[in-house]
Protein backbone atom coordinates (compact mmCIF):
# COMPACT_ATOMS: atom_id res chain seq x y z
CA UNK A 1 0.00 0.00 0.00
CA UNK A 2 2.95 2.15 0.91
CA UNK A 3 4.50 0.98 -2.40
CA UNK A 4 1.34 2.72 -4.23
CA UNK A 5 1.69 5.39 -3.02
CA UNK A 6 4.80 6.32 -3.81
CA UNK A 7 4.72 5.96 -7.42
CA UNK A 8 4.25 9.26 -9.14
CA UNK A 9 0.84 9.63 -10.84
CA UNK A 10 0.96 10.27 -14.22
CA UNK A 11 0.11 13.67 -16.42
CA UNK A 12 -2.95 13.77 -18.51
CA UNK A 13 -1.69 14.65 -21.93
CA UNK A 14 -4.71 17.26 -22.93
CA UNK A 15 -5.35 17.82 -26.41
CA UNK A 16 -7.82 20.62 -26.65
CA UNK A 17 -6.70 24.56 -25.97
CA UNK A 18 -7.14 25.89 -22.44
CA UNK A 19 -9.47 28.64 -21.58
CA UNK A 20 -6.11 30.57 -21.55
CA UNK A 21 -4.97 29.48 -24.48
CA UNK A 22 -8.46 30.18 -26.75
CA UNK A 23 -8.28 33.87 -25.08
CA UNK A 24 -4.73 34.29 -26.03
CA UNK A 25 -5.12 32.91 -29.92
CA UNK A 26 -8.37 35.11 -30.36
CA UNK A 27 -6.30 38.17 -29.16
CA UNK A 28 -3.36 37.88 -31.56
CA UNK A 29 -5.75 36.90 -34.76
CA UNK A 30 -8.10 39.73 -33.31
CA UNK A 31 -4.56 42.30 -33.55
CA UNK A 32 -3.24 41.15 -36.81
CA UNK A 33 -6.88 41.62 -38.66
CA UNK A 34 -7.18 44.55 -37.02
CA UNK A 35 -3.62 45.50 -38.57
CA UNK A 36 -4.99 44.44 -41.99
CA UNK A 37 -8.11 46.28 -41.81
CA UNK A 38 -6.01 49.46 -40.98
CA UNK A 39 -3.97 48.72 -43.88
CA UNK A 40 -7.15 48.24 -46.40
CA UNK A 41 -8.93 51.46 -44.77
CA UNK A 42 -5.68 53.67 -45.66
CA UNK A 43 -4.82 52.51 -49.45
CA UNK A 44 -9.11 52.81 -49.75
CA UNK A 45 -8.87 56.02 -48.23
CA UNK A 46 -5.48 56.73 -50.72
CA UNK A 47 -7.50 55.60 -53.63
CA UNK A 48 -10.66 57.16 -53.16
CA UNK A 49 -9.01 60.84 -52.64
CA UNK A 50 -6.73 60.29 -55.60
CA UNK A 51 -8.84 58.64 -57.95
CA UNK A 52 -10.07 61.52 -60.01
CA UNK A 53 -5.84 62.48 -60.84
CA UNK A 54 -5.54 58.55 -62.36
CA UNK A 55 -8.91 58.99 -63.88
CA UNK A 56 -7.48 62.49 -65.72
CA UNK A 57 -3.50 61.66 -65.97
CA UNK A 58 -3.63 57.48 -66.03
CA UNK A 59 0.00 56.18 -66.48
CA UNK A 60 1.65 59.47 -67.19
CA UNK A 61 1.43 60.73 -63.51
CA UNK A 62 3.69 58.18 -62.40
CA UNK A 63 5.62 58.39 -65.23
CA UNK A 64 5.73 62.36 -65.93
CA UNK A 65 8.49 64.65 -64.59
CA UNK A 66 6.39 68.03 -64.17
CA UNK A 67 4.54 69.08 -61.37
CA UNK A 68 2.40 72.17 -62.62
CA UNK A 69 -0.38 72.65 -60.86
CA UNK A 70 -1.92 75.33 -63.61
CA UNK A 71 -4.48 77.90 -63.03
CA UNK A 72 -5.73 76.53 -59.56
CA UNK A 73 -9.65 77.38 -61.32
CA UNK A 74 -9.72 75.10 -64.50
CA UNK A 75 -8.05 71.80 -63.60
CA UNK A 76 -7.55 70.96 -66.99
CA UNK A 77 -4.32 73.11 -67.08
CA UNK A 78 -2.63 71.18 -64.75
CA UNK A 79 0.18 68.60 -65.76
CA UNK A 80 1.26 66.29 -62.75
CA UNK A 81 3.50 63.59 -62.54
CA UNK A 82 5.77 62.21 -59.90
CA UNK A 83 8.11 60.32 -62.26
CA UNK A 84 11.13 62.03 -60.87
CA UNK A 85 10.32 61.71 -57.48
CA UNK A 86 9.57 58.51 -57.84
CA UNK A 87 13.26 57.92 -58.63
CA UNK A 88 14.28 60.35 -56.33
CA UNK A 89 13.19 58.08 -53.75
CA UNK A 90 14.62 55.10 -55.46
CA UNK A 91 17.93 56.84 -56.00
CA UNK A 92 18.42 57.45 -52.26
CA UNK A 93 17.08 54.48 -50.98
CA UNK A 94 19.82 52.78 -53.16
CA UNK A 95 22.76 55.49 -52.17
CA UNK A 96 21.29 54.06 -48.28
CA UNK A 97 21.22 50.32 -48.85
CA UNK A 98 25.01 50.42 -50.94
CA UNK A 99 26.37 51.82 -47.92
CA UNK A 100 24.40 50.58 -45.02
CA UNK A 101 24.88 46.71 -45.86
CA UNK A 102 28.63 46.47 -45.61
CA UNK A 103 28.53 48.51 -42.38
CA UNK A 104 25.69 46.26 -41.20
CA UNK A 105 27.47 43.23 -41.83
CA UNK A 106 30.65 44.40 -40.34
CA UNK A 107 28.84 45.22 -37.21
CA UNK A 108 26.75 42.31 -36.99
CA UNK A 109 30.03 40.06 -37.46
CA UNK A 110 31.51 41.97 -34.51
CA UNK A 111 29.18 41.83 -32.28
CA UNK A 112 28.19 37.67 -32.95
CA UNK A 113 31.90 36.61 -33.47
CA UNK A 114 34.14 39.12 -31.64
CA UNK A 115 33.36 41.44 -28.75
CA UNK A 116 33.67 40.43 -25.60
CA UNK A 117 29.77 39.77 -23.92
CA UNK A 118 29.36 42.82 -21.69
CA UNK A 119 30.56 45.08 -25.09
CA UNK A 120 28.29 42.74 -27.22
CA UNK A 121 25.26 43.92 -24.75
CA UNK A 122 26.19 47.28 -24.77
CA UNK A 123 26.43 47.30 -28.76
CA UNK A 124 23.20 45.71 -28.83
CA UNK A 125 21.47 48.34 -26.28
CA UNK A 126 22.93 51.35 -28.51
CA UNK A 127 21.71 49.61 -31.90
CA UNK A 128 18.44 49.51 -30.35
CA UNK A 129 18.33 53.00 -29.22
CA UNK A 130 19.42 54.65 -32.43
CA UNK A 131 16.52 52.73 -34.28
CA UNK A 132 14.08 54.34 -32.08
CA UNK A 133 15.72 58.06 -32.36
CA UNK A 134 12.67 59.61 -34.23
CA UNK A 135 13.48 60.64 -38.12
CA UNK A 136 13.41 64.44 -37.14
CA UNK A 137 16.14 64.20 -34.95
CA UNK A 138 18.15 62.48 -37.57
CA UNK A 139 16.94 65.17 -40.31
CA UNK A 140 17.93 68.05 -37.72
CA UNK A 141 21.32 66.41 -36.93
CA UNK A 142 21.59 65.87 -40.60
CA UNK A 143 21.06 69.53 -41.84
CA UNK A 144 22.96 71.04 -38.90
CA UNK A 145 26.27 68.72 -38.40
CA UNK A 146 26.37 66.16 -41.19
CA UNK A 147 25.26 68.57 -44.19
CA UNK A 148 28.82 70.79 -43.78
CA UNK A 149 30.70 67.45 -43.61
CA UNK A 150 29.11 66.05 -46.87
CA UNK A 151 29.95 69.18 -48.31
CA UNK A 152 33.63 69.33 -48.11
CA UNK A 153 33.67 65.83 -48.91
CA UNK A 154 31.90 66.62 -51.93
CA UNK A 155 34.38 68.71 -53.82
CA UNK A 156 37.30 66.19 -53.34
CA UNK A 157 35.06 63.18 -54.48
CA UNK A 158 34.01 65.15 -57.89
CA UNK A 159 37.48 66.46 -58.57
CA UNK A 160 38.89 62.53 -58.41
CA UNK A 161 35.74 60.81 -59.61
CA UNK A 162 34.52 63.35 -62.41
CA UNK A 163 34.78 60.97 -64.65
CA UNK A 164 32.43 58.80 -63.68
CA UNK A 165 29.15 60.46 -64.42
CA UNK A 166 27.03 60.35 -61.02
CA UNK A 167 29.76 61.94 -59.58
CA UNK A 168 30.92 64.69 -62.01
CA UNK A 169 28.86 68.27 -60.95
CA UNK A 170 29.08 70.47 -63.65
CA UNK A 171 27.23 73.40 -61.96
CA UNK A 172 29.56 72.95 -59.18
CA UNK A 173 26.73 73.32 -56.32
CA UNK A 174 26.93 70.96 -53.77
CA UNK A 175 25.15 70.79 -50.41
CA UNK A 176 22.02 69.62 -49.90
CA UNK A 177 23.10 66.61 -52.46
CA UNK A 178 20.99 63.28 -52.96
CA UNK A 179 24.47 61.79 -51.40
CA UNK A 180 23.60 63.64 -48.39
CA UNK A 181 19.93 62.62 -47.98
CA UNK A 182 21.35 58.43 -48.69
CA UNK A 183 23.87 58.51 -46.02
CA UNK A 184 21.59 59.82 -43.55
CA UNK A 185 18.72 57.00 -44.58
CA UNK A 186 22.22 54.88 -44.40
CA UNK A 187 22.41 55.71 -40.81
CA UNK A 188 18.63 54.98 -40.06
CA UNK A 189 18.53 52.12 -41.91
CA UNK A 190 21.64 50.36 -40.52
CA UNK A 191 20.69 49.34 -36.78
CA UNK A 192 17.40 47.43 -39.34
CA UNK A 193 19.64 45.55 -41.38
CA UNK A 194 21.75 44.88 -38.57
CA UNK A 195 19.11 42.93 -35.99
CA UNK A 196 18.25 41.02 -38.88
CA UNK A 197 21.90 40.12 -39.69
CA UNK A 198 23.03 39.53 -35.95
CA UNK A 199 19.72 37.13 -36.18
CA UNK A 200 20.40 35.23 -38.95
CA UNK A 201 24.49 34.68 -38.44
CA UNK A 202 23.65 33.65 -34.57
CA UNK A 203 22.38 30.49 -35.86
CA UNK A 204 25.02 29.44 -38.49
CA UNK A 205 25.78 25.69 -37.64
CA UNK A 206 27.95 25.27 -34.77
CA UNK A 207 29.51 21.57 -36.33
CA UNK A 208 30.48 22.98 -39.38
CA UNK A 209 32.37 26.36 -38.14
CA UNK A 210 33.90 23.50 -35.22
CA UNK A 211 34.87 21.25 -38.63
CA UNK A 212 36.36 24.67 -40.19
CA UNK A 213 38.61 25.36 -36.81
CA UNK A 214 39.33 21.38 -36.52
CA UNK A 215 40.86 21.76 -39.88
CA UNK A 216 43.51 24.46 -39.57
CA UNK A 217 40.88 27.38 -40.51
CA UNK A 218 41.43 30.83 -38.82
CA UNK A 219 37.92 32.56 -37.05
CA UNK A 220 37.59 34.67 -40.71
CA UNK A 221 38.03 31.78 -42.51
CA UNK A 222 35.21 30.31 -40.68
CA UNK A 223 33.38 33.04 -40.94
CA UNK A 224 33.83 33.62 -44.89
CA UNK A 225 33.56 29.94 -45.66
CA UNK A 226 30.48 29.42 -43.27
CA UNK A 227 29.14 32.28 -41.41
CA UNK A 228 28.11 34.49 -44.42
CA UNK A 229 27.05 31.76 -47.05
CA UNK A 230 24.69 30.46 -44.37
CA UNK A 231 23.34 33.87 -43.71
CA UNK A 232 22.87 35.16 -47.52
CA UNK A 233 19.08 34.93 -48.05
CA UNK A 234 18.12 35.99 -44.35
CA UNK A 235 20.64 39.15 -45.23
CA UNK A 236 18.90 39.75 -48.64
CA UNK A 237 15.47 39.91 -46.59
CA UNK A 238 17.42 42.49 -44.14
CA UNK A 239 18.20 44.95 -46.89
CA UNK A 240 15.16 44.91 -48.62
CA UNK A 241 13.53 45.88 -45.09
CA UNK A 242 15.92 48.39 -44.93
CA UNK A 243 15.00 49.36 -48.37
CA UNK A 244 11.25 49.67 -47.33
CA UNK A 245 12.05 52.02 -44.57
CA UNK A 246 14.21 54.49 -46.84
CA UNK A 247 11.87 54.13 -49.87
CA UNK A 248 9.25 55.54 -46.88
CA UNK A 249 11.26 58.43 -45.11
CA UNK A 250 9.72 61.89 -45.09
CA UNK A 251 11.27 64.73 -42.56
CA UNK A 252 15.11 63.41 -42.68
CA UNK A 253 15.08 63.79 -46.96
CA UNK A 254 12.93 66.82 -46.35
CA UNK A 255 15.20 68.48 -44.52
CA UNK A 256 18.57 67.36 -46.09
CA UNK A 257 17.92 67.08 -49.96
CA UNK A 258 16.36 70.52 -52.41
CA UNK A 259 13.36 69.71 -53.88
CA UNK A 260 13.73 69.76 -57.67
CA UNK A 261 11.66 68.02 -60.71
CA UNK A 262 14.13 66.63 -62.42
CA UNK A 263 16.03 63.19 -62.53
CA UNK A 264 19.09 64.13 -60.87
CA UNK A 265 21.53 60.98 -61.10
CA UNK A 266 24.11 63.57 -60.36
CA UNK A 267 24.53 62.34 -56.63
CA UNK A 268 26.52 64.92 -55.61
CA UNK A 269 24.81 67.85 -57.22
CA UNK A 270 22.30 69.88 -54.98
CA UNK A 271 19.13 68.82 -56.73
CA UNK A 272 16.56 66.23 -56.06
CA UNK A 273 13.80 64.87 -54.03
CA UNK A 274 11.31 62.04 -53.21
CA UNK A 275 7.25 61.38 -53.27
CA UNK A 276 7.66 61.72 -49.12
CA UNK A 277 9.08 64.77 -49.01
CA UNK A 278 7.27 66.15 -51.93
CA UNK A 279 3.86 65.33 -50.09
CA UNK A 280 5.24 67.21 -47.60
CA UNK A 281 6.24 70.28 -48.81
CA UNK A 282 3.03 70.84 -50.85
CA UNK A 283 0.43 69.20 -48.44
CA UNK A 284 0.10 72.38 -46.21
CA UNK A 285 -0.28 74.85 -49.75
CA UNK A 286 -1.81 72.37 -52.02
CA UNK A 287 -5.38 73.73 -53.47
CA UNK A 288 -8.17 70.93 -53.45
CA UNK A 289 -7.08 69.58 -56.76
CA UNK A 290 -3.61 69.30 -55.83
CA UNK A 291 -4.23 67.67 -52.54
CA UNK A 292 -5.99 64.80 -54.91
CA UNK A 293 -2.52 64.07 -56.66
CA UNK A 294 -0.57 64.42 -53.08
CA UNK A 295 -3.15 61.55 -52.43
CA UNK A 296 -2.60 59.54 -55.56
CA UNK A 297 1.17 60.30 -54.93
CA UNK A 298 0.62 58.80 -51.39
CA UNK A 299 -1.10 56.08 -52.67
CA UNK A 300 1.64 55.03 -55.19
CA UNK A 301 4.67 55.47 -52.23
CA UNK A 302 1.60 52.83 -50.04
CA UNK A 303 1.97 50.48 -52.83
CA UNK A 304 5.60 50.29 -53.27
CA UNK A 305 6.88 50.53 -49.90
CA UNK A 306 4.00 47.50 -49.05
CA UNK A 307 5.37 45.51 -51.50
CA UNK A 308 9.10 46.05 -50.69
CA UNK A 309 8.07 44.73 -47.05
CA UNK A 310 6.20 42.20 -48.29
CA UNK A 311 8.70 40.70 -50.28
CA UNK A 312 11.43 41.28 -47.37
CA UNK A 313 8.83 39.30 -44.73
CA UNK A 314 8.49 36.21 -47.49
CA UNK A 315 12.46 36.62 -48.02
CA UNK A 316 13.37 36.36 -44.32
CA UNK A 317 10.82 33.43 -43.49
CA UNK A 318 12.32 31.49 -46.08
CA UNK A 319 15.47 32.06 -44.48
CA UNK A 320 14.12 30.94 -41.02
CA UNK A 321 12.34 27.61 -42.30
CA UNK A 322 15.67 27.08 -44.01
CA UNK A 323 17.75 27.50 -40.30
Amino acid sequence: MIQDDLVPQHRKLVSSYTLVDRIFRRVVVSGGLFSLVVLGLIGAFLLYRGFEIFSDFGFSFITGEVWNIGDPMDTSTAVLGIGAMLMGSVITSVIAIVIAVPCAIAVALFIEYYSPRKLRLILTAVLDLVAAIPSVIFGIWGYAVLLPIIEDWSVPLERWLDFIPIFSVPSGIFGRSPFLAGVLLALMVIPIVTSVAREVYSQAPRDLIDASYALGGTRWGAIRNVVIPFGRSGLVGGAMLGLGRALGETVAVYLTLNLVFDINFRILGSAGGNVASLIATKFGEATEYELKALMAAGLVLFLVTLMVNFMASIVVNRSRKII
